[in-house]
């Protein structure tokens, strides 16, 4: 029974544990909302901002393989090089460090009470925002009550002499150490879970520094797992940067064990008589110098990538770039994405429509080719948007996320028509082609004003959706109005030719079929930045 009982507290602490991490993050991401989009949209080929980027995104969303699988899924799309990768995986490994010093706090006597606050918000809370304040309490008691049960299951194991003859063989054997590391992190799939489980074993008083080091170092190895396992499915340079995770770890752990006696010292005059201060200070200054001396050499680190593995890949564009399931674990990150596909979904449909109208002036029938194959991409993209928002709709979203979700999925609809439109006036194109429709100069001049307003109203739709710039909205919508009217004197005044003996039957109705079709798209367009003022 004894056995069962500790087997049972190390299952549900550990548990809890993992689950109030997890409830914390989300909360903290919800809450964080656009300010954490910026933060992501800010790597840059500067080192320094990628090393602080990470750290930052990863104390938010309390995972360094979440925020290095983030990293993988980029790499993948294409929209961060390995150089951004490589600051951000060292910034990673400097944020999960504060898991760790928050756990080292004896907090586990208030557990209940914040967990009592967090379930009372929660239950009386109408608006999202108030919810994830309640799920970061509540996360954050559940978290230390896992500790608690953790450290109350490890007491009897302590004294067990098995438990002792572990203890002298790692005390002895550092590799041992680190294998021991390595192994539980890649199976509980958290550095920062196993770190817990050690400062948990730390309250006992049976374990030293010279047991717990080279189990923390071991951690930082067993974390690359889950970004490796990310990366089976992605490409080559996404490969390459799970690589350089991994590298990473190992030469910083190489660098520093023969230095390990003096860590031991420095935190001992930091945290003189607590062993579990001393474990979260030794895993924070490991990751920060480990990250200041490898930091200069992430050209090296690039460099070794790809030899371990040579060759690039370029990135198929016949389908959905931005968009991995993996990404859906962070759904602020997710959203970042799916705007970028979305955007770049609107750029294929605006090309389509200045191909199918330089189809129709020039006549070239070439370019109507290369306007069915974009449209080709533009719907699968329609399609792979719209099966992604359905995925992310699913999960616990914030407000925020929830409202820029509905709007995508309005947008990328009407992204979709216009694409529709630019074909019409591209098959409208091959018939004045085969028909030898001639037009004159009065006639070329109303269209190309007219077309000219309506991509300019298609690229401000855009800009506004891409921005989120609202003043844009009635600029957009005054200019709409122009093209709708604009649209109704064409129709009168070219009947009116008609009538006249101007042009033929067969002309007009091509002519009335393109100005229709780019009112249409006008209206698309004004739908396009009304989405986000929604």
């Amino acid at each position: 029974m004894e056995i069962l009982g500790i087997i049972s507290g190390l299952i549900g602490g550990l548990g809890l544990f993992l689950y109030g991490m997890k409830l914390m993050g989300d909360g903290l991401e919800n809450a964080a909302g656009d300010k954490l989009k910026s933060v992501v949209e800010r790597v840059t080929s500067n080192r320094i901002i990628g090393v602080a980027v990470g750290a930052l995104v990863t104390a938010i969303i309390q995972s360094s393989s979440a925020t290095t699988v983030m990293v993988v899924s980029f790499v993948n799309a294409g929209i961060m090089n390995l150089i951004q990768a490589t600051g951000v995986i060292m910034g990673a490994n400097v944020g999960t460090t504060i898991t760790a010093q928050m756990v080292s706090f004896d907090l586990e006597g208030i557990a209940p009470f914040v967990i009592g606050i967090g379930v009372f918000i929660s239950l009386i809370a109408k608006s999202k925002k108030k919810r994830d304040i309640a799920n970061i309490l509540l996360g954050f008691g559940l978290l230390f009550l896992g500790m608690g049960l953790m450290s109350d299951a490890m007491k009897p194991i302590a004294e067990s002499e098995m438990f002792k003859e572990f203890v002298f063989l790692v005390g002895n054997n550092m590799f041992l150490g680190l294998l021991t590391g390595l192994v539980m992190t890649a199976i509980v799939q958290s550095s920062s879970a196993t770190t817990g489980i050690l400062i948990a074993l730390a309250t006992t008083g049976k374990i030293n520094l010279y047991v717990a080091i080279p189990i923390i170092l071991g951690c930082n190895i067993g974390t690359c797992v889950t970004a490796l396992l990310a990366a089976v499915n992605a490409n080559r340079t996404a490969k390459k940067a799970a690589i350089i995770h991994l590298l990473f770890n190992i030469i910083g752990t190489i660098i520093f064990m023969p230095f390990i006696g003096w860590l031991i010292e420095a935190v001992q005059v930091i945290s003189p008589n607590e062993v579990v201060r001393q474990i979260a200070n030794a895993h924070t200054i490991f990751n920060v110098i480990v990250t200041l001396i490898l930091l200069p050499f992430a050209n090296v680190l690039v460099f070794i990538a790809n030899k371990i593995l040579p060759g690039d890949i370029k990135v198929e564009k016949n389908g959905a770039l931005y968009l991995d399931d993996n990404l859906l674990e962070n759904p602020v990150i997710a959203t970042i994405q799916v705007q970028k596909e979305t955007i770049r979904m609107a750029n294929k449909a605006k090309e389509n429509f200045e191909l199918a109208m330089r189809c129709f002036s020039e006549g070239n029938e070439e370019l109507a080719e290369q306007v069915i194959k974009n449209e080709t991409l533009i719907n699968t993209l329609e399609r792979e948007i719209a099966d992604y928002l359905v995925k992310l709709s699913q999960l616990e979203l914030s407000d925020d996320i929830t409202n820029d979700v509905t709007s995508a999925f309005n947008v990328i609809n009407d992204i979709e028509r216009i694409g529709d439109h630019a074909k019409n006036i591209s098959d409208l194109a091959r018939e004045k082609i085969y028909e030898k429709v001639k037009y004159d100069s009065e006639d070329i001049h109303d269209l190309q004003v007219m077309y000219n307003n309506t991509l300019e109203s298609m690229e401000m739709a855009i800009n506004t959706y891409e921005e989120k710039d609202f003043k844009n909205v009635n600029s957009l919508s005054n200019l709409e109005d122009g093209i709708d009217a604009m649209e109704k004197e064409l129709r009168s005044s070219h009947i009116k030719r008609l009538n006249n003996g101007k042009t033929t039957a067969y002309a007009s109705v091509i002519f009335l079929d393109v100005i229709s079709n780019l009112e249409r798209i006008g209206d698309h367009a004004v739908n396009i930045a009304g989405a986000i003022s929604q």
